[in-house]
């Protein structure tokens, strides 16, 4: 047996046993005859006295450099109570050599694993070695028990895992398919899915009832921190459920996962918010709750004053004006005012207005702004009435388009919130509730569907399909933590003449619809049941829970925001036979 233990699990209860260990050596230091190696495996460090006793193990330890890998078969004894190390889980112990054997030796790693000053390119380059460090390991350990987690609850649950395909057709689902070409049949192409939506629907057709599946799922699309062009995502579905005893059941997965990971009990049950209403008073569909701050709408008070800064996108159909209440802010210096200004304008913002409350007794006079000479009396009261205002705060003011209004002062509260001391320790799970059905888009000049095309409209809203597409509202919820939106997900269209009359409200026609989506139209005309579900983001669960700044920090082998592959240098150029087989010819960028 090459080893009894690993190094980390090497605990006081087998003092004055023999055991054999085997990992890299994570530190060596010679003591003036003694040598020390700290020897590292998955499950933590322990200490190795090599003494010249022993000359074989004393020879061999004199050669032995980091990261070499060993394997030492010693006793195990307690250290002495001046020599305990309380950091470490063995650190209580150490094993005294009786045996030594390099398994094999190692060049300089490119980086100390203590660094923690590396670059992220360092470190996707070196990605192997990177992946050695404590943290890098407690992460994917954390990831995986976060999986299992979710399978037993599936499980217990009655859901079954199921594949689906990862070469299918390409449809229309919001972001660019990842395309790949058919030696066998020329000119097509097959997609990489963007999620397994389509086919869980067909396994409800088909009576698996309740469906899971943990996958992978790809997007061609603009990157940043919290996306990656593969992705693993948590997908469900069941036949048969409304959507408050879905959301049920999944805060109760989620719940199960806060409490093993972080000893954390989230409420029972999620608070509810609608889209209309998270809009209003945080101005995002993804609000972080532990910010206090909120919204203050002031879009009708502004129509009639004489300030056109206000008036004009009060008046505006899609206008906005909205103030946002900082307690205490009038002790804002003009500095940070400054810097707040420069930070909404990466938003779209042209600006940022403010009223400094000094004395609200004093109405008027008792405020301290450049722009409260242009306010009506009725204006300013309205201001202080509607946002609370008190001695001592001051009030933020965005205008313009409701999108722009609503990113800049969204961005502005959770910046200011965490800031100024306006932010809850913990964890805030909510459920954001009835989405729009559709969207305009304006270039299009067309409705888009908000979730996707089989989101099914709450009752008695199918009339709206037809004749005012805006005042459609979609049986969607989205889980949202801490301003993280962690999953999504929705009732499901099972008539076909609902999914006629949203395929006219997207303006996708009968043909259209055949070829786009004519394998999942067809398989609902065989009595479809009802169902719905979600979808989770794994990569976004880990890296929340474990504290990540990206989620690259919780996949083993993850790409750049340029989308490559630093270690394995992907995507790479290949041979021309093998564009030959595919049919394929590479174009020069620079010509036609």
């Amino acid at each position: 047996m090459m080893r009894t233990h690993y190094c980390g699990l090497v605990t006081p209860a087998l003092i004055e046993q023999t055991v054999s260990v085997c990992g890299w050596v994570n530190t060596r230091r010679d003591h003036g005859g003694v040598i020390f190696i700290d020897l590292r495996d998955r499950e933590g460090v322990v200490q190795v006295v090599c003494d010249p006793d022993q000359p074989q193990v004393f020879a061999l330890a004199e050669r032995v450099r980091s990261e070499y890998v060993l394997r030492v078969t010693g006793r195990v004894v307690a250290r002495s109570a001046a020599l305990v190390n309380p950091k470490l889980a063995t650190g209580a112990i150490e094993i005294v050599a009786t045996e030594l054997e390099i398994l094999n030796v190692a060049v300089p790693p490119p980086f100390q694993l203590d660094d923690d000053n590396l670059s992220e390119t360092t470190r996707l380059a070196h990605r192997v070695i990177d992946l050695r460090r404590a943290q890098m390991q407690n992460n994917l350990r954390q990831r995986y028990r976060i999986s299992m987690a979710v399978r037993r609850f599936l499980d217990e649950a009655g859901f079954i895992d199921i594949e689906t395909p990862m070469l299918t057709r390409s449809t229309p689902e919001g972001a660019r398919d990842y395309l790949v070409p058919s030696r066998v049949h020329h000119g097509m192409f097959f997609a990489l899915p963007q999620s397994p939506q389509l086919f869980k629907q067909m396994l409800m057709v088909s009576g698996f009832d309740r469906y899971y599946q943990i996958t992978k799922c790809f997007r061609d699309e603009d990157l940043r921190a919290d996306r990656q062009p593969e992705f693993t995502q948590i997908d469900i579905e069941t036949s048969f459920l409304g959507e408050g005893e879905i959301r049920e059941i999944m805060e109760d997965m989620v719940r199960g996962i806060w409490k093993q990971e972080l000893g954390f009990d989230l409420p029972q049950p999620f608070q509810v918010l609608s889209f209309a209403e998270a809009m209003r008073d945080y101005g995002s569909d993804k609000p972080d709750l532990r910010v206090t701050l909120k919204f203050c709408e002031l879009t009708d008070v502004m129509k009639s004053v004489d300030f056109k800064v206000f008036s004009g996108p009060a008046n505006t159909p899609g206008g906005r004006v909205a103030g946002l209440r900082i307690p205490g802010g009038g002790e804002l210096t003009r500095g940070e005012i400054d810097a707040y200004t420069e930070f909404v304008k990466i938003y779209g913002a042209k600006g940022l207005a403010y009223i400094k409350v000094n004395d609200v007794a004093q109405g008027r006079e008792g405020l301290q702004s450049p722009i409260v000479k242009n306010l009506s009396d009725e204006a300013l009261k309205a201001i202080i009435e509607r946002a609370g205002l008190v001695n001592g705060d001051l009030i933020f003011f965005a205008a313009d388009r409701a999108k722009v209004v609503n990113d800049a002062l969204g961005a502005l509260r959770q910046k200011i919130g965490h800031e100024k001391g306006h932010a809850q320790a913990g964890w805030r799970a909510l459920w954001v509730v009835d989405f729009p059905m559709f969207e305009y888009d304006d270039e299009a000049k067309r409705w888009v569907a908000m979730h996707h095309p089989f989101t099914a409209p709450k009752d008695g809203h199918e009339d709206y399909l037809t004749t005012d597409p805006s005042q459609a509202i979609a049986k969607a919820y989205d889980m949202v933590i801490n301003g993280w939106e962690v999953g999504g997900g929705s009732i499901r269209i099972h008539r076909a003449d609902v999914q006629s009359k949203v395929f006219d409200a997207l303006a996708i026609g009968p043909e259209e619809a055949q070829m786009k989506f004519g394998f999942l139209l067809d398989a609902l005309r065989y009595g479809a049941p009802p169902h719905g579900g979600i979808a989770f983001g794994l990569d976004r669960l880990s890296a929340m829970i474990a504290g990540a700044e990206s989620i690259r920090d919780v996949i083993a082998f993850p790409k750049t925001q340029r989308a490559q592959d630093l270690l394995t240098a992907a995507p790479s150029p290949v041979d021309e036979k093998q564009l030959r087989e595919l049919h394929i010819r590479v174009r020069d960028q620079d010509k036609n």
